[in-house]
């Protein structure tokens, strides 16, 4: 059993935190209520660029996540040196934006990988499927970034509670 006193926290990243970051953010939170543990587990989104900071989820993304049954409430920032040092775990969307995150650490850091990890069965936690970028696709492309962050979601609480197991 967990400490309720104790929590961890995790972040996803995606380019300009607007489409699959806040997504990883409103899927995962919602998964983690209905798991009971949102009270040890803090949730959070951000990109590596700062091009739509200040605004909401794009609203298509916002829109195929309701019919889902999810609410994208975050707003957009910049992810920041001081986001890799107090995160627990920092989960990047792809591996573009996983060296963005390596560069802005100024190395390799074990708990920033890909949200990709959790969907393959790999000891290299650096590695995985990349979580297509839906901006500039189809339907297909909305539907298919809720598919991968909802299959990713048992492995994701897993590794939080085992980080909570941790502390």
């Amino acid at each position: 059993m967990t400490n309720p006193n104790k929590q961890v926290s995790i972040l996803f990243v995606c380019m300009g935190n607007i489409c699959r970051s806040p997504t990883g953010e409103g899927v995962f939170k919602h998964y983690v209520e209905k798991a009971g543990y949102e009270d040890s587990i803090g949730i959070d989104s951000a990109g590596t660029i700062d091009y739509h900071a200040g605004g909401p989820a794009d609203a298509r993304m916002q829109a195929f996540a309701k019919k889902r049954g999810y609410s994208l409430d975050s707003i957009a920032r910049q992810v920041s040196r001081a986001d890799i040092d107090s995160f627990d775990s920092i989960i990047a969307m792809d591996m573009d934006n996983l060296e963005n995150l390596d560069y802005l650490a100024g190395s390799q850091m074990p708990h920033i990988r890909m949200l990709g990890s959790f969907l393959d069965d790999s000891s290299d936690l650096r590695i995985g499927q990349s979580v297509p970028d839906p901006y500039y696709g189809g339907d297909a492309g909305f539907e298919e970034v809720l598919d991968m962050i909802e299959a990713a979601c048992p492995a994701l609480l897993d590794h939080c509670l085992s980080l909570l197991d941790k502390k």
